[in-house]
């Protein structure tokens, strides 16, 4: 855990340039904190108590120009707020987008349409909202001293009071933010597999049983909403003791302050600093940190690499020492997006050279328990430096035969296995690299995207010649060489895949799973891009393919037909599936 913390902080790492302009520009906005006791102090004692109205008028006006100026500070303000979250979110895309492909998390898809834009989201939040308190802090605790030093000694211990007692409450509200979720998402699970299943459950007489396992995931939820609701007393107590108690002590002590000194005016001026700057600077912390803190903690557990640390190597003979091994225990604890121990590098597993580089044995898979299998006892063996396409009519079950393969589904029953490793898996995962229809490009440059696949920087040299074997070269010339920024708003979806193609061909996965994209593409390039792959050192090239012209370059096709395939050459096919004639006929050259 401590070593998952570190990992977040990296993630959260704010360069020096862009936390220099947020300290100016937050001096600038707390400008007005600072005005706004000590100018209504001055204007009252210097001023109307003194008899001279028009310097009570100037002081008043110095604080409303101090607003202005403060207002312009805010205004800016944002802008550095977003220069500094939103190469965080860059990171954390990146991350799981890397993490997904390589490891078949399951929590990816989550991770990038959810998870990423709640921690940009409160991050910011938590930005504003820590930096207001500081700096509001600071301007009004100055303008104190600057008034009188003795009205520190009231309004300072409080304050300093209330701040550890909601500091206190951090850690232990974080965890119960995070069982609160796991609870959450273990109830969601279990009525998604319940719900479309009632039907049967009814039919079965298993009405009981399964309300029984439903109310128990009710309950710890509850239970856990509860513990999660008792924080709420602790913050609303240190609200009032750093907020609220200040108040009173500055209007009990009224009477010794006088005495001792302070007069009239920087009393009214410490009641303003702690009603109109101390006092909503705290509650905004507290609220906004105390709750949006704590999801943020745990959205970047859930987002974080798993730590390399880990518990100690099991002895020669365990059968944890090989996770290969049937009957070893998964490293997996079974929650959502919990990381899986096993994090070596490819180079850490040689393919098996006496096994296939794809093999699937009696895979079985259905979308239900009641929905026809989509694939029903499929075998197929792909060898090293294989090229198989697959094609079918839409909707056949292709996309999700690249999808089990790549571990992103699990099949019902029948075995899966990558170079002799099963699937899913990490050795398994490292050994292949899935290209998707919907290629993913991040913000950044253009090295950057092409290197997010792999775990060191890729030289330059080694990224043209990568460009120029998959044909990418006249696109990194357009956009301005490999340093260039990429805004993939303007890229078309051919050019999203030409980078998504270029990252894959530069993996160090050897085995390639590549869903083609539906949409029209030049047949020459796609020629080009499939040529590169196969000719890769010890290369497996599996495409789903929507053009019949990719399935003539490959040296073995597979014909999916519902619980029907077939398999040969594309000379073979020819003679023995009528499908497949139908698909090469003039009139349906795409495969749909």
């Amino acid at each position: 855990m401590r070593a998952r913390g570190w990992q977040a902080r990296g993630l959260l790492r704010v360069p020096g340039r862009v936390l220099l302009r947020l300290v100016l520009w937050s001096v600038l906005e707390a400008g007005q904190t600072f005005l706004l006791g000590y100018a209504l102090a001055r204007a009252l004692d210097a001023g109307f108590l003194a008899g001279d109205v028009p310097t009570g008028l100037a002081w008043l006006a110095a604080a409303g120009g101090g607003v202005a100026v403060g207002a312009y500070g805010t205004r800016r303000v944002y802008g550095v707020v977003a220069d500094l979250v939103e190469p965080v979110r860059d990171r954390l895309v990146a991350g799981v987008v890397a993490r997904g492909v390589r490891d078949a998390d399951k929590g990816a898809l989550s991770g990038l349409t959810q998870q990423a834009e709640i921690a940009r989201d409160t991050l910011a939040g938590l930005v504003m909202v820590s930096r207001s308190f500081v700096f509001t802090a600071a301007g009004a605790l100055a303008g104190l001293c600057t008034l009188a030093p003795p009205l520190l000694l009231v309004v300072g211990p409080p304050l300093l009071a209330g701040l550890g007692l909601f500091a206190a409450t951090l850690r232990p509200l974080a965890r119960r933010q995070e069982t609160f979720l796991v609870a959450d998402e273990a109830l969601a699970a279990e009525l998604g597999e319940v719900c479309p299943g009632l039907r049967d459950v009814t039919a079965a007489g298993a009405e009981e049983r399964v309300a029984a396992g439903v109310g128990q995931r009710v309950d710890a939820e509850y239970r856990a909403a509860r513990a999660l609701a008792r924080f709420s007393v602790v913050r609303v107590a240190a609200l009032a003791v750093g907020g609220q108690l200040p108040l009173v002590l500055l209007l009990a002590a009224a009477p010794w302050l006088l005495r001792h000194g302070v007069t009239p005016g920087a009393l009214v001026g410490a009641l303003a600093y702690v009603t109109q700057s101390l006092l909503p600077a705290l509650q905004n912390l507290v609220h906004g940190l105390g709750t949006s803190g704590a999801r943020l903690t745990v959205v970047l557990r859930r987002l974080c690499p798993p730590a390399e640390s880990g518990p100690p190597p099991p002895s020669p003979g365990d059968p944890r020492a090989d996770p290969d091994t049937p009957g070893a225990p998964r490293a997996d604890t079974g929650s959502p997006g919990a990381p899986r121990a096993d994090t070596d590098s490819p180079g850490d597993h040689p393919a098996d050279t006496d096994a296939a580089a794809l093999t699937l044995t009696a895979v079985t898979f259905a979308y239900g328990p009641a929905s026809t299998p989509v694939l029903d006892g499929l075998d197929l063996c792909v060898p090293h430096g294989g090229h198989l396409a697959v094609v079918g009519p839409s909707g056949i079950g292709k996309s999700t035969l690249t999808a089990l393969a790549a571990g992103l589904l699990d099949p019902a029953h029948g075995e899966i296995r990558v170079c002799g490793h099963p699937v899913p898996g990490t050795r398994a995962a490292a050994l292949r690299v899935l290209i998707p229809q919907e290629a993913y490009v991040t913000t950044g440059t253009l090295a950057e995207n092409l290197a997010l696949l792999r775990p060191d920087p890729v030289p330059e040299r080694e990224l043209l010649a990568a460009a120029e074997a998959v044909g990418l070269t006249p696109l990194l010339e357009r956009l301005g060489g490999p340093d260039a920024p990429v805004r993939p708003a303007v890229l078309s979806a051919g050019e999203r895949q030409l980078i998504a193609l270029t990252r894959a061909y530069r993996a160090p996965a050897p085995r390639a799973l590549r869903d083609e994209a539906p949409c029209p593409r030049d047949p020459a390039a796609e020629a080009r891009a499939e040529r590169a792959f196969a000719a890769r050192p010890g290369g497996t090239l599996v495409v789903v393919v929507h053009r019949i012209d990719s399935a003539r370059r490959a040296r073995r096709i597979l014909v999916m037909d519902g619980p029907r395939t077939a398999y040969g050459t594309h000379e073979e096919l020819l003679r023995t599936c009528a499908l497949y004639q139908d698909l090469v006929a003039p009139s349906r050259s795409p495969v749909t």
